[in-house]
């Protein structure tokens, strides 16, 4: 090897620095051992860029959009430049809206609140809640499952071509799975939108931290995500977007922010004037430093390089598969296939092994953070898991003791910030646990599998 390769290699495997990365946790065997987060999908561990620049604007905190003194102009800028700084992030186009939420969930609650009446929603039972939710309300119709990226096209423009073609449409899908990590075909379901005479938003809470995200390139009308799987913490989210339908809706919230001007009537009531920017749905004191941390990871993932990151996520991808592979009683959960293109999230599940029982034993026994459950995608989980579609669950453990079936899976993520033993310390835990079984009893507690004491 070249030493030119050699450096190349060691650049590949260089994970960004996060906040954690040298925690150690007890082992119920004895001893201690560094943390191994591989639960990304939930929640990524925030870089230690986002955390130093928070840190150095702290002192300087201020309310924004209300006062006139020095900090609290200061932190308007920073609030106002952080929005600029997504919108550049997510390749919006002019007349776009950042609008800042509190998570995913909330920026897709904040958009099904503003669709016009009557719209129709379309959306892949496949979706996350966040997604797959929000739009009761209205005249919602749930899509089967795809098999292929190509049928989930098909399937699209069939439902579309049933609707009231006058009406207006709107198409949720998801970037990539919180479940099997799967990247979906967003460019082209967008097309098909489109054709339709539909609009299409996308749920990027997957996608943004693993690839790059563009309005523009995606053909998408609006893009929704969270800071805290974008390693920002501080509990803030986005929707980015078409203005029109945002515009022509009532607040969100209403209050103080998100009115221009109140006055009082002739009849004694109160008259409203609604901003007709990003702020007419941002009412209350805004979460300025939850904005100001998402921006950072934004510019802290640009320059780090998306096909850097890309392809170092890609080598530990092929060295998570490569191992499980080697395990026959391991059942890697997909819907396009094994060589559907994915992102840094894995679920499976463990002949013989109730899967609360085989993450409880990964935690306590080896010190790896990874979640069991049905993701908080239960619709997507049965149909991989070939249950009854009515078969009771929850988002965390069921009630079925060490040993028994269970109703859901395990699921490992990574991503910028995970060093490569981490990843080589879960293949050999997981050959180690099938193997030789668990060192340590366990027992179910409000249901979750933990250490027997």
């Amino acid at each position: 090897m070249s030493v030119s390769t050699a450096a190349a290699d060691q650049s590949l495997c260089t994970p960004l620095p996060v906040l954690g990365r040298d925690v150690t946790v007890p082992l119920v065997t004895g001893g201690e051992v560094t943390y191994a987060a591989l639960d990304y999908a939930a929640s990524a561990p925030a870089l230690q860029r986002v955390w130093d620049d928070v840190a150095a604007y702290a002192p300087y905190y201020g309310s924004v959009h209300r006062g006139a003194g020095y900090l609290s102009q200061l932190s308007t800028d920073l609030f106002e430049n952080a929005r600029g700084t997504v919108a550049e992030f997510l390749g919006c186009r002019a007349g776009d809206q950042v609008v800042f939420t509190r998570s995913t969930t909330d920026s897709l609650n904040l958009l099904a609140r503003a669709i016009p009446a009557g719209c129709q929603v379309f959306v892949f039972e496949t979706e996350h809640h966040a997604s797959l939710l929000p739009w009761q309300h209205a005249d919602v119709t749930y899509l089967d499952a795809p098999r292929t990226p190509g049928q989930a096209v098909e399937i699209l423009e069939r439902a579309l071509a049933g609707r009231d073609p006058y009406g207006p449409a709107l198409v949720c899908v998801t970037g990539a799975s919180n479940v099997t990590g799967e990247l979906w075909p967003v460019r082209e379901l967008a097309a098909a939108a489109h054709a339709h005479g539909a609009r299409i938003v996308l749920d990027a809470a997957q996608l943004a931290p693993h690839h790059p995200v563009s309005v523009t390139d995606l053909d998408v009308d609006w893009i929704a995500f969270s800071g805290h799987k974008l390693y920002a913490p501080f509990g803030s989210g986005v929707l980015a977007g078409r203005a029109d339908w945002l515009q022509a809706a009532e607040p969100y919230l209403a209050g103080g922010g998100a009115s221009r001007r109140v006055t009082r009537r002739e009849d004694g009531g109160v008259a409203v004037e609604w901003h007709e920017s990003a702020a007419r749905h941002e009412a209350g004191s805004p979460n300025v430093i939850g904005a100001y941390a998402i921006a950072a990871a934004c510019k802290a993932l640009t320059e780090a390089g998306w096909d850097t990151l890309v392809a170092r996520e890609q080598h530990l991808i092929a060295k998570v598969r490569a191992g499980l592979a080697e395990v026959p009683e391991v059942r890697v959960l997909s819907l396009f296939g094994d060589d559907a293109p994915r992102v840094g999230v894995l679920s499976f599940v463990v002949d013989g092994w109730n899967s609360s029982h085989f993450a409880a034993a990964l935690s306590a026994e080896y010190g790896i953070g990874v979640r069991d459950g049905l993701f908080c995608a239960h619709p997507l989980v049965r149909t991989l898991l070939g249950t009854d579609p009515g078969t009771q669950g929850e988002c965390g453990a069921p009630e079925a003791a060490p040993g028994e079936k269970s109703l859901n899976a395990i699921r490992v993520s990574f991503g910028a910030g995970t060093p490569d033993e981490h990843v080589d310390r879960f293949v050999n835990a997981v050959r180690e646990l099938v193997r030789d079984g668990a060192k340590w009893q366990y027992r179910t507690e409000e249901g979750r599998c933990v250490p027997a004491v």
